[in-house]
């Protein structure tokens, strides 16, 4: 089956961009988006189209995907003089993404990773993530369908891979267009009959790259997941958001006596603990005691402070609290709440994990959350390590920093440290 050829190609019309003065400086100090509030007159054209961008002085500014119907009006593809984006400057973009990833394709451990980073690597409102010989295409924006075929003929040339599967954002699954291919299609080889097994960093892991969340893991944790590892040897752990154990395994895996997963989701959990079966021919899992809770993980987080329950280790690793401006202070009180009961859980001398993948929020602020939180707890702490971004997920532009964690040392007031 390849269904990649009978994606809707992109016609030959250009639509003509002419953005404000504002809007001009953005795109030409490489900002990849460009607003519809940043533009005073454009032309008509459909989603894919190329727009070519103009100053006020109607001197070429850029070229980028047109999409008539986004807040997003121009995702910008190229800045500076003028460009032809053909075959040639697809496949272009393609060899660099992929070269600036060769470290991670030449590991036989890791058969899991991100190769195309959205606008950190130029290609805004498009990531392709590899699943051993099956890609995944996840689309935010109408204006890839007519593009995509571009993208994805060289990366299945340069990658040999066997399979390709599309996933849609939420906005574009909810207004599907016609013909358009719906989320979790196939559009090379044939569907999968379960989980797609990986490897990351030698340990097994099932992933449903047709309806699993984003595209099937979080490949951008994979860091962080060997750092815990790395601190888990004879301890308790308690990984909260808990996903599809990620954090869970890797503690397991390096020597950990039990973990205890918090989740709400349910299927989420059942493939958590899917992914540690898978992993039991390993003596430090088989000897790892598992549990879990389903529910809320505010609401299970202070049912197990009233009952008196201590971790050496916890990892906090929420979704984004902050998704637009005015979330921002909301996300903080949310974040010094997750903290303070993450404190409370935590043994003395034990280790607090908190992460954040929220852009808006950063790691001085989220540091501070933090510290106010051991504040009001009346126990100290102290940061030991700050993590950001793998080298599979760049940051190539000014918000394209979203991810970073902070590892504390918990101990008790007046323990000497």
């Amino acid at each position: 089956m390849n269904a990649i050829d009978a994606l809707p190609a992109r016609g030959e019309r250009r639509v003509a961009v002419h953005a404000t003065p504002a809007g001009a400086r953005a795109v030409r100090s490489g900002d990849p988006w460009l607003f519809d509030g940043s533009i005073s007159r454009c032309g008509e054209g459909s989603a894919g189209d190329l727009a070519v961008v103009f100053d006020p002085d109607r001197d070429f500014a850029g070229i980028g995907l047109f999409d008539p119907t986004s807040p997003i009006r121009v995702r910008m593809l190229h800045h500076g003089r003028p460009t032809e984006i053909d075959a040639r400057w697809w496949s272009s973009r393609v060899d660099s993404a992929l070269a600036s990833r060769e470290s991670l394709d030449a590991d036989p451990g890791t058969t899991a990773y991100r190769l195309i980073h959205g606008e950190n690597d130029g290609l805004p409102g498009l990531v392709v993530d590899r699943y051993a010989d099956t890609l995944v295409a996840k689309i935010y924006t109408a204006a890839w369908l007519p593009n995509l075929r571009d993208v994805l003929v060289p990366l299945v040339d340069r990658t040999g891979a066997e399979r390709v599967v599309l996933r849609t954002s939420r906005a574009l699954s909810a207004e599907p267009s016609d013909g358009a291919p719906s989320d979790g299609a196939v559009l090379l080889g044939a569907p999968p009959a379960g989980p797609i097994e990986v490897l990351e960093r030698g340990l097994r892991l099932g992933v449903d790259v047709i309806a699993g969340h984003k595209t099937g893991h979080f490949l951008d944790q994979r860091d962080n997941r060997a750092l815990v590892r790395s601190l888990a040897e004879g301890v308790e752990m308690l990984d909260v958001f808990s996903s599809t154990g990620g954090f869970s395994l890797a503690a397991a895996a390096g020597g950990a006596r039990s973990v205890h997963m918090v989740d709400v989701s349910g299927p989420a959990l059942e493939t958590a603990e899917a992914n540690l079966r898978r992993n039991r021919h390993l003596a430090e899992v088989a000897g790892c005691r598992v549990t879990s809770t389903r529910g809320d993980a505010f609401e299970v987080l202070e049912g197990m402070v009233a009952a008196g329950r201590a971790f050496d280790l916890v990892v906090l690793d929420p979704p984004s609290f902050a998704r637009a401006a005015n979330q921002v202070d909301r996300a903080v009180a949310a974040y010094e709440r997750l903290a303070a009961l993450g404190i409370a859980l935590t043994r003395s001398g034990g280790t607090l994990v908190q992460a954040s993948c929220s852009a808006r929020i950063d790691v001085d602020t989220l540091s501070g959350a933090v510290s106010r939180a051991a504040g009001r707890s009346g126990r100290r702490v102290r940061e030991t390590r700050r993590t950001g971004h793998p080298v599979d997920h760049p940051i190539g532009f000014r918000h394209g920093a979203y991810l970073k964690a902070l590892y504390v040392s918990v101990v008790d007031s007046g323990t000497k440290n």
